[in-house]
């Protein structure tokens, strides 16, 4: 009797274990194709990543490449100060100085002081500030230290502003670092084409006259 009872013992004990294996390779099956499952969902999303990342360098490769175009035909009609340079000077103002619109704002100014003459591309005047710009097709040396020559010189054009700080800014499609590092030396801001519109190079180089 005993016997029968610990047969039947061993042998519900042998189809529980068989139960249990049965279940442990379900488990780990089920495991696996989590497991693929979520390895085949983290090379779709590293594949969808990657196309993003590509998308976002074409488009803003084909930005840079059309505000260069823009530039250049602007500059060939003799524009870039008035069609690019200015609109984005008040914009520029109000980020690095948190100056609101300008008390006076001119594209193209020219001035006499008795038998000199001097033109400024760009002029905006704030109440402490004075921001005067000079646009070039491309930009050297001797063109940075006519403009602070001209900057030096600002106050007897405009004797308006003589108790203003008068910020120079250079601006060009494309500038060197090593002229950028130039200009910075010289307390000269430098504004060239970024990503999607002009931009500052040199933030927070300036020196006011």
């Amino acid at each position: 009797m005993a016997t029968e009872v610990l047969q039947e013992r061993v042998s519900d004990l042998e189809t529980y274990m068989k139960e249990l294996a049965y279940h442990s390779i379900q488990v780990d099956m089920s495991l696996m194709q989590l497991s693929k499952e979520m390895k085949e969902f983290k090379d779709e999303m590293r594949g969808f990543k990657d196309e993003m990342k590509g998308y976002k360098e074409e488009n803003d490769r084909q930005n840079r490449e059309m505000n260069r175009r823009w530039g250049e035909l602007a500059h060939k009609m003799g524009t870039m100060a008035e069609d690019i340079v200015a609109p984005n000077l008040p914009r520029i103002a109000r980020e690095l100085f948190g100056l609101d619109e300008p008390q006076f704002f001119a594209v193209r100014v020219k001035k006499k002081q008795d038998t000199r003459n001097r033109e400024f591309d760009v002029v905006a005047a704030y109440k402490e500030y004075v921001i005067v710009n000079e646009t070039k097709s491309s930009l050297n040396d001797k063109d940075v230290n006519l403009f602070v020559e001209a900057l030096l010189e600002f106050r007897e054009f405009f004797p308006e502003y003589q108790s203003c700080k008068i910020i120079g800014i250079l601006a060009s499609l494309y500038v060197d670092q090593s002229l950028v590092r130039y200009c910075s030396a010289k307390g000269v801001l430098v504004m060239a084409m970024g990503d999607s519109t002009m931009d500052i190079l040199n933030k927070g180089a300036e020196q006011p006259y």
